[in-house]
């Protein structure tokens, strides 16, 4: 499954799965899981580069994020763990400025969160039983300080819930990718920022790194025009 950001058909992002985080962006706590999805152009490797339009404000997401090795359609909770084959640490970028335009008209998300290199992913981590994905610490720095530091035991709905909630809907499919939901500490990237990221047991070792910089992006036709 190391090869799930090539072949893998979607990625199922998880919205406001930490108490803190819906906190601090004011919004309303979810009666049961909601999801977006991401495409997989939005990819970029450990060590690339966050490339920013004109005149969008990126916020940085760190997350885990689940690989599926087994597909399935409404998959119950007691079976959720057999469809996932391991992990990886991943950021959801997120056009903050364009996700509130869009958010107020009541319009969907998918252009706020699906630029090219909006989702910096780190390598697969093969599943273990060592590893609890609800016992994993997930922090965030930018240009060596802090800004995300925060715990997968507090999810609001725990992951074998969140396999059975999107499965209910839509087909899992091997490679696909379920980003879990973030910890609070949302915040800007911007242009020339050193972005680390850990994934890691706490009080113990780190699972994984994930390493970008942002950049501005140059050419193409998008740029963010506020309304009047």
């Amino acid at each position: 499954m190391a090869s799930f950001v090539r072949h893998g058909k979607k990625i199922v992002a998880i919205g406001r799965n930490y108490a803190e985080h819906v906190k601090e962006l004011s919004n309303a706590m979810p009666p049961e899981p909601f999801f977006f999805t991401k495409p997989t152009t939005s990819y970029v490797a450990s060590g690339g580069v966050v490339l920013i339009p004109p005149g969008i404000d990126a916020h940085h997401e760190v997350e885990l994020g689940l690989v599926i090795g087994k597909g399935g359609r409404d998959i119950p909770q007691a079976n959720a763990e057999a469809h996932i084959a391991g992990y990886a640490l991943a950021v959801d970028m997120t056009a903050r400025n364009l996700q509130n335009q869009v958010k107020k008209n009541g319009l969907p998300w998918s252009a706020a969160k699906g630029f090219d290199t909006f989702t910096p992913i780190g390598p697969f981590i093969e599943k273990a039983s060592s590893i609890d994905p609800q016992n994993l610490a997930l922090a965030l720095t930018i240009n060596g300080e802090t800004k995300q530091d925060g715990l997968t035991s507090d999810m609001i709905f725990r992951i074998p819930r969140l396999i059975e909630h999107i499965s209910s809907i839509m087909t899992l499919e091997e490679g696909d990718l379920v980003l879990t939901g973030t910890p609070s500490g949302v915040g800007p990237v911007k242009p020339g920022d050193k972005v680390e990221c850990t994934l890691s047991i706490p009080s113990g070792p780190v699972l994984s790194k994930l390493f970008f910089s942002a950049a501005k992006r140059e050419g193409g036709f998008y740029t963010f025009t506020p309304e009047k």
